[in-house]
């Protein structure tokens, strides 16, 4: 599949296994960064030797020395944030495990239906006639929301866009997602139309850090913009919350931070009364940590429900699916200790790294 940031070629995840000295086995994921030999080896070799020895149930001290001795001392790198954000999801596993409870009731929620948007690697650059056919496809599974991926050239985003809105009617909510592709003038030349389409919102337009085009094309129409996936900790959020331009978050617990940093961003976003919608990555524990997360925050958004045609980190890691739609369209967490599931060891011997980029 093509998309802003390239051609898929193969799917990359790091997960992360921790283990305390009375036995509890603890999981998480990072995201890839395109790179997951090195995350990983970051994870196996710096934070490994900050960590050792702490309580692995003090999430807040264990996320508070890698951020001071790591993220803090030599700048905001994205590799550490996402080492970071794969321990401490295996960390809060660990907190479930001792505690026999369920993360979103851990995390102070409950379970509840989340409204979900068929979202991951699909619905790309394509023929608009083959691109109706996946979204209906995807309507008659029961989504009420989907997620189309644009960045392409003007022209053909909005020809795409616009044959699955008369395809499918008014009563699907569409999403799009630039991939940081567009430029300013892009922008001015699609809004006119994905407001006349009813678009729900305009994903990353621009790399996270280019303020001021957010800025602009937040004036440019009606359509809010939506970003956060490559915004990483807190400290990140703050401005992106304080500008007001962008009107829905989309932080990824594989990217940001984690858990225990994620939990503060939908804080942050509730105080200026903005839903938290996070990115998903690559694999079910991912996914299945999101919907626990969206059901402990007051403020939740949507699921992003990964529709890759072929993703085996998410159909057999776990030997279940992270998540099932109810009639509604919407997800639930799933039951018992921690997010519900484990992973398969021995499915993940037979899936070694593989090296390089997984879009050229």
């Amino acid at each position: 599949m093509r998309l802003g940031i390239g051609r898929s070629v193969k799917r990359d995840a790091v997960l992360v296994r921790v283990e305390t000295d009375e036995g509890l086995i603890g999981w998480g994921e990072s995201h890839h960064g395109r790179c997951p030999g090195a995350i990983a080896r970051l994870i196996d070799t710096t934070l490994r030797e900050l960590v050792i020895g702490m309580d692995a149930c003090d999430v807040a001290g264990v996320w508070h020395r890698v951020y001071k001795m790591q993220l803090a001392s030599h700048g905001m790198g994205a590799a550490a944030a996402l080492a970071l954000s794969g321990l401490d999801q295996a960390l809060w596993d660990i907190r479930c495990q001792r505690t026999n409870w369920s993360l979103c009731e851990l995390l102070g929620g409950g379970p509840k239906p989340i409204k979900a948007y068929a979202g991951g690697i699909a619905l790309g650059w394509q023929d608009p006639e083959t691109l109706v056919e996946e979204a209906r496809a995807l309507v008659n599974q029961g989504f009420r929301a989907l997620k189309l991926r644009v960045g392409d050239t003007a022209r053909r985003d909005i020809e795409r866009v616009r044959a699955v809105r008369l395809a499918l009617g008014d009563d699907i909510d569409l999403l799009v997602d630039a991939n940081t592709g567009y430029t300013l003038d892009d922008v001015r030349r699609v809004m006119p139309a994905y407001e006349e389409m009813d678009i729900g919102w305009l994903e990353e337009p621009f790399p996270a850090w280019d303020a001021e085009a957010y800025a602009s094309a937040a004036r440019l129409g009606r359509v809010p913009l939506a970003a956060g996936e490559n915004h990483y900790t807190r400290y990140e959020f703050g401005p992106l919350l304080k500008d007001g331009n962008v009107r829905f978050i989309q932080p990824d617990l594989s990217k940001t931070g984690g858990i225990t940093e994620a939990m503060r961003i939908a804080a942050m976003a509730s105080a200026v009364k903005l839903t938290v919608n996070p990115h998903t990555s690559a694999t079910a524990i991912n996914m299945a940590t999101s919907i626990h997360y969206l059901c402990a925050v007051d403020n939740p958004g949507y699921f992003e429900a990964d529709v890759t045609q072929l993703n085996p980190f998410r159909d057999y890691l776990a030997g279940q699916l992270p998540y099932a739609l109810d009639a509604q369209g919407c997800v639930s967490p799933l039951p018992g200790a921690g997010i519900g599931l484990r992973p398969d060891e021995a499915f993940l011997a037979e899936h070694p790294l593989i090296e390089g980029p997984c879009y050229v």
